[in-house]
């Protein structure tokens, strides 16, 4: 792998990471750095997804890819926000006693 296929990565990573949590209402008490993992992670799954169902490979934006890439990154955000911030209320309310 190229060191231009990396940053890609990344960059895509990051774009489709803030998308997904764009997508959730509310604040999610995540950090940066894992909204972005999440968001290579579901690029990865999401090309996965879109290519067993056929679409991966479409003239022009693969939209239908797109939806499912930030669809995946809201779910693993969602997720993520509910086990890490769960984490977080609980030492809160240890702290209020």
């Amino acid at each position: 792998m190229e060191i231009t296929g990396i940053i890609s990565g990344l960059f895509i990573g990051i774009v489709i990471g803030a998308l997904g949590r764009l997508v959730i209402p509310g604040r999610q008490r995540i950090p940066i750095w894992l909204t972005i993992v999440i968001g290579v992670v579901a690029a990865l799954v999401g090309t996965v997804f879109a290519a067993l169902l056929g679409v991966a490979d479409t003239s022009g934006i693969d939209w239908i890819e797109l939806a499912i890439q930030v669809g995946l990154a809201a779910l693993g955000v969602s997720l993520t926000a509910g086990i890490y911030g769960g984490r977080g209320r609980k030492n809160r309310k240890h702290l209020n006693r």
